[in-house]
């Protein structure tokens, strides 16, 4: 074959593992890769961004919907530095990225010159949050090596992100190797030993209890874990922030078991005798702080299935462990055969009962009634509508009372942080829309809002099209909720003076409305959805109205009572 220039290849490479995006920010240092999304611009497309920490959390999103590597090109330094937080989120939500950094030149390495960083070090696995794996490319002959052994690394196991070092003298290089062949993901199949094991232990529960979520499902396998909760009448909840994992409309969904988590579901995961976690890697968030189920050993029967063996037995010490991808766990446990009759049957029935009891909402103070908002969205939203949010109490408003189709319906219709990354929402959105073309809705705060409102100029660029609901309620509120229950009334840090959003939506070729009352809501929502260009909601919220159930004032006055520290 012809001689092509390294960054060529790259590109060429990336277009052979049939990646349709590339997002990222511009550098000098990787100038020849850039001519090669010049050259193949028919075939990919290099999505320009504002601020790496955005375009890393694009290349996340498009990793989430697509089950295929997300990539991102950052420049050396800073800019590698800026993309550190998607590449987190890429870790902690198991979500398959591909991050290129270009790189300082081969000859003036280990100087210290100019933007140099030690990426095996910032993000090598000894970090244990950042990359699955960290590698440099000095050869521009082993390319297509690298690029291919980084989408199985990605892809394969427990799912997650990779980073791959470009120099920018091996970018200029000239080379005459082809790209290697499009890799995908290996399929790990349940042992039919454990599968006897789990149906033994299935026979002999009373309450069981099934938590679904975690990366790596499709709608074949979403379809699959729905036959086998039927067939044995199994409640279903979902993890936390994938709850698009089972649909919340069929009768045996019990919710989703993460932040704000339903009373009665926390008791009844507690109170089942078989937890089957399906896919989560149980962290956190899912487990309550490690108190629906306990660590190291349950004191529920656990059968914990996960891809990566590493995951399993970390934390918790299973029961029962078997290790196998989503798709094949699914069609192994479809066909498990079940009783005619089962012991459970009402206990599922009133799980699901606790679950539509909780779509019912308290009162609460102001001229904002946030769960008829979300009403409002689930009537005029389409069903594959993607759904985003970053991190913060606002995102608690969709959690609770919005219910998503599910993966099992075609379609995945949640992206959101399991690693509590604020500034995520914005930027996924605009992602799914440029990639998928399907509406794109944003729940945000106006501190999430400004981490990374920049990327609404990116979609303005792309054509694209996003729908940002910006909670506006002058603060930090997470962080003040949990500063008036430790230091009452001693307000520290949280305050926030925010800038006019409406213009600044306007500023960046968005249209921008301010509601006030519910009733102003649901007409600039379908004049949003109809508008050819994005738009900007924002809601003047009142400050009182902290979360889902209660007052800012009640967190005060209950801790108050009780002498908190800065009483």
């Amino acid at each position: 074959m012809s001689k092509q220039i390294a960054g060529h290849l790259l590109v060429q490479c990336l277009v052979e593992q049939g990646v349709s995006h590339v997002f990222g920010v511009p550098g000098e240092s990787y100038l020849a890769a850039l001519d090669g999304f010049h050259a193949y611009g028919e075939r990919i497309q290099f999505v320009v961004n504002r601020q790496e920490g955005g375009a890393a959390f694009m290349a996340e999103a498009h990793g989430k919907l697509t089950g295929r590597p997300g990539v991102c090109f950052v420049t050396r330094g800073p800019g590698a530095t800026n993309a550190s937080i998607g590449v987190h989120t890429a870790f902690q939500d198991s979500t398959p990225m591909v991050l290129f950094v270009g790189d300082v030149a081969s000859d003036s390495r280990d100087r210290e010159v100019f933007q140099e960083v030690d990426y095996q070090s910032f993000f090598g696995p000894s970090t244990k949050g950042f990359a699955k794996r960290v590698e440099r490319i000095d050869d521009a002959r082993r390319i297509p090596e690298y690029v291919a052994r980084a989408f199985a690394t990605a892809m394969n196991g427990r799912p997650g992100p990779v980073v791959l070092a470009l120099p920018e003298d091996m970018l200029v290089q000239e080379v005459d190797v082809a790209p290697l062949p499009r890799v995908e993901a290996v399929q790990a199949w349940s042992d039919p030993g454990a599968l006897r094991t789990l149906r033994e232990m299935l026979l002999a529960a009373r309450r069981p209890f099934v938590i679904a979520g975690g990366s790596g499902w499709t709608p074949q396998a979403a379809q699959a874990l729905q036959r086998f909760a039927e067939n044995w009448r199994l409640p279903v909840g979902n993890a936390f922030r994938f709850q698009d994992t089972f649909d919340n409309w069929h009768a045996q969904y019990a919710g989703d078991i993460g932040i704000g988590l339903n009373p009665k579901l926390a008791q009844r995961v507690k109170d089942s005798d078989l937890v089957l976690a399906i896919g989560p890697r149980l962290g956190e968030m899912t487990t309550g702080g490690y108190t629906l189920l306990q660590a190291p050993r349950s004191v529920q029967k656990l059968v914990h299935i996960h891809a990566s063996a590493e995951e399993l037995n970390r934390v918790y010490q299973a029961d029962l462990a078997i290790n196998a991808t989503m798709n094949a766990a699914a069609r192994s446990l479809e066909v498990l055969t079940a009783p005619t009759s089962l012991p459970w049957e009402d206990w599922t029935q009133a799980a699901h009962a606790d679950y539509l009891e909780n779509l019912q909402p308290q009162a609460l103070p102001g001229d904002i009634d946030m769960p008829a908002i979300v009403g409002l969205l689930q009537k005029h939203l389409p069903t594959d509508a993607v759904v985003t949010n970053g991190a913060g109490n606002f995102a608690s408003w969709m959690h609770r009372f919005f219910r998503h189709h599910g993966l099992a319906k075609g379609h995945k219709t949640q992206l959101a942080p399991t690693n509590g990354a604020m500034g995520y929402g914005v930027p996924a959105a605009i992602a799914a829309a440029i990639t998928t073309g399907r509406t794109a809705f944003t729940i945000a705060g106006d501190g999430d809002f400004l981490m990374n409102g920049q990327e609404l100029a990116t979609a303005s660029q792309c054509g694209a099209k996003s729908i940002v609901l910006l909670l506006n309620n002058g603060m930090f509120g997470t962080i003040r909720m949990h500063q008036e229950r430790e230091y009452p009334q001693h307000v520290s840090g949280t305050a926030l003076a925010n800038p006019d959003f409406v213009k600044l939506a306007e500023a960046y070729g968005y249209a921008g409305v301010r509601i006030t009352r519910t009733a102003e809501f649901e007409a600039q929502l379908l004049a949003a959805l109809e508008r050819p260009q994005g738009t900007l909601i924002e809601v003047v919220l009142d400050p009182e109205v902290i979360t889902t159930r209660g007052t800012l004032r009640a967190i005060t006055e209950a801790a108050l009572k009780r002498g908190g520290n800065g009483a």
